[in-house]
């Protein structure tokens, strides 16, 4: 009598991911909230927000990215990776000003700082526009940025420094206090299954859709 074939069970293990946007987008909110206190003059210099910058605006922001990339999130992928590397350049370059890495080479030219904040305008008006086809809130926070990038650039450059340097603080202090609404909304939204907190529908200004194949030309 011939033995019974057996038959090889493959099983597989799903792991299910929570969604980390609200972590990210409060990393984001906070660090602009800390850093906003000393624009506008409630407080002063930026020794005390290094931490803020590293552990809000950078690990949480660039953690909640990589999570995003697993769950094929591509809006939240990019841009909390985006930013939260700019807020990790960010706190070291004013660590390095500070003289944390030791004495700083007197070539040293810190409005390179205001160049970083023109290139990461140029790609967050990209982002803009995805952002107006996730939600309102989302397109708010980033017409601000839009704002806050150049003028922290030029105030950075001393152009117009009475202008750029209160619209650079009114425009940060805004991010954040969107952020926390938006961190919140996400967060009970996610948690309760439905819409809490409403963040508002998408602009509708460009449908998403595969991309169209060019026809032949001769």
């Amino acid at each position: 009598m011939s033995p019974t074939p057996q038959t090889a069970v493959t099983t597989e293990t799903k792991i299910m991911l929570s969604d980390p946007t609200a972590l990210g987008v409060f990393g984001l909110a906070m660090v602009t909230f800390v850093a906003a206190s000393s624009k506008m003059g409630w407080t002063t210099g930026t020794t005390y927000i290094i931490p803020w910058a590293l552990f809000l605006g950078s690990a949480a922001q660039i953690w909640a990215s990589t999570i995003d990339f697993k769950k094929n999130n591509y809006f939240g992928s990019i841009v909390l990776g985006v930013y939260g590397l700019f807020w990790a350049a960010v706190a070291m370059h004013w660590a390095i000003s500070q003289g944390w890495l030791g004495p700083v080479d007197a070539k040293a030219d810190p409005r390179q700082l205001a160049y970083a904040c023109f290139g990461y305008t140029f790609f967050s008006l990209f982002i803009m526009v995805a952002a107006f086809e996730a939600n309102k809130i989302f397109a708010a926070i980033l017409v601000l940025i839009n704002v806050l990038l150049p003028s922290l650039g030029f105030s950075i450059l001393g152009i117009k420094h009475d202008l750029f340097s209160p619209l650079a603080a009114w425009s940060e202090l805004l991010i954040a206090l969107l952020g926390f609404y938006a961190a919140g909304a996400i967060f009970l939204n996610s948690y309760f299954g439905r819409v809490i907190v409403p963040l508002g529908a998408p602009c509708g200004f460009i449908r998403k859709g595969p991309a169209q194949a060019r026809p032949a030309t001769s």
